[in-house]
């Protein structure tokens, strides 16, 4: 279905004459609704898909390896348009990436992105979040876990009113599964990962764990990578303001949540 509807996409602007002179970005907002996906901050939740094409001005059939973000695409679009981006803007553009040419990892310094999650649905007593910032690289997957009493994926005596009980994890086959087998001594483990309490600190090392199922923070093997990414991250939480990383009294907690089912949770 998403092709047949990129398919005709395409065709509307061909027979426009306006293909070969569009910047088209194919993308999402956010990774897979399943169990440590999103709203975490592992990679299934925050790594999307991103193909772009712009006829004759960027060569195809490329595959580049740099960070990006989301928010470098309106600074993107804007020197598309030879108009400059407003100082305001903290992404920055991919026209450079876009133009080199060639594959793999063309700006030396898009090495890292910084990831974070506060409150998604209204899954635990007096709205409260699960409060998350991560560090990305090609190696590591660091995370910070603020508020490690709570559970992940929602209170488990608490049911929201369309995702059901653990209403951080919006409702699929998946989820059921986990949570029909949860004392099966085959899916315990699964669904411990995805359920249960979760540590201050998790590590992951990508080459030997992509899927990122096994934390390594406490492992002594690895603790000189955990101290370096911790400081760069709590370095980054400051100089952007973050107050979770500053001790200061974090608003989103307390933010109002506007959904239709909200007065029924009071």
């Amino acid at each position: 279905r998403f092709d047949a509807a990129v398919g005709e996409m395409m065709a509307e602007l061909s027979s426009a004459g306006l293909l070969e002179n569009t910047l088209i970005v194919f993308t999402a907002d956010n990774g897979m609704d399943f169990p440590r996906g999103y709203p975490n901050v592992y990679d299934y939740g925050t790594r999307m898909f991103m193909a772009v094409r712009w006829g004759a001005e960027i060569k195809g059939a490329r595959t580049v390896t740099d960070f990006v973000n989301l928010i470098d695409l309106a600074p993107t679009f804007l020197e598309a348009a030879g108009v400059a981006p407003p100082p305001e803007m903290t992404g920055r553009s991919l026209l450079s990436i876009l133009r080199a040419g060639s594959s793999g990892r063309i700006e030396r310094h898009r090495d890292r992105v910084f990831t974070a999650r506060e409150r998604h649905a209204w899954a635990r007593r007096g709205g409260l979040g699960y409060p998350m910032r991560a560090l990305r690289t090609e190696e590591f997957l660091y995370i910070r876990n603020f508020e490690p009493d709570r559970f992940p994926a929602g209170d488990p005596d608490f049911a929201h009113p369309t995702q059901g009980i653990y209403g951080d994890i919006d409702r699929c086959a998946t989820k059921s599964y986990l949570y029909e087998h949860r004392h099966d001594p085959a899916m315990v483990g699964l669904f411990n990962l995805a359920f249960a309490k979760r540590p201050a600190e998790e590590l992951y090392d990508l080459q030997a764990d992509p899927e990122q199922m096994r934390n390594v923070a406490e492992q002594v093997a690895y603790a000189v990578a955990r101290r370096k990414l911790a400081q760069e991250l709590t370095t980054h939480l400051r100089a952007t303001g973050d107050p979770r990383a500053r001790g200061e009294l974090a608003p989103w907690d307390v933010y109002p949540y506007h959904a239709p089912y909200r007065a029924t949770l009071e």
